[in-house]
């Protein structure tokens, strides 16, 4: 299992997209930005995961367990969610940006068949895929100090609420206002990297959010897609 006490850099950055979205997405692309910038573009893992969450787990074992001394995750909503549980079972890392606590109830309603955000191509959401959600749900972290939850408390799709109660006594940034997809990502990137280990030898990405005095430790609460 990772030390985290001394915070060393992360070798390998995975980054996991949420429900119906992919490697598309917004903040997927503003983290393969920067980390392309950074000159660590293939430090970067970002798949397309199934729709299934035994075979989305699957599929990123395979990728990363290799790597997990030097992995840091980053999940988005659903993607967070996975996030939590990789980082449990490999004892990583993890950044959660807006994620969803317990899907299963919310997801619910989606089995069926309908489409991915980046695609017109159908996606089956079936309801087994219920069951296989259960089962990777963390009811309580364990070493909250892997954590960083990113929240924003206008996200009109999850209860901001219920993510700072779940990853309390972790690192904690809740933007006041935004929304779920956290269109001001872009402003946060480096704050989030900066957790995450990847360190900018350029010294072109400071940590934006310590900065401009927004951030909040691991018992400190802040006022504020």
């Amino acid at each position: 299992m990772n030390d985290l006490s001394c915070a060393a850099p992360a070798g390998r950055i995975l980054y996991l997209h949420g429900f119906r979205s992919s490697p598309r997405s917004f903040k997927a692309r503003v983290v393969q930005e920067r980390m392309t910038r950074l000159q660590r573009a293939g430090d970067l893992f970002c798949p397309q995961l199934p729709a299934s969450p035994r075979a989305a787990m699957d599929l990123v074992l395979g990728l990363v367990e290799r790597y997990a001394d030097e992995l840091a995750i980053i999940g988005s909503s659903l993607g967070g969610f996975y996030a939590t549980w990789l980082a449990e079972r490999l004892g990583c890392r993890a950044v959660v940006v807006n994620p969803a606590v317990d899907p299963l109830s919310r997801l619910e309603q989606h089995v069926g068949t309908t489409t991915a955000w980046h695609s017109d191509a159908p996606f089956e959401f079936r309801r087994e895929y219920i069951d296989e959600l259960a089962a990777l749900k963390v009811e309580r972290i364990t070493r909250p100090e892997r954590y960083f939850l990113l929240a924003a408390t206008g996200d009109e799709v999850l209860d901001y609420r219920e993510m700072v109660a779940h990853y309390a006594g972790g690192r904690q940034h809740v933007i006041d206002g935004s929304d779920h997809a956290i269109p001001e990502f872009g402003d946060h990137v480096d704050e989030v990297l900066a957790f995450c280990g990847i360190v900018d030898r350029q010294g072109d990405g400071k940590d934006k959010g310590e900065e401009k005095g927004k951030d909040k430790g691991a018992t400190g609460s802040d006022p504020a897609r």
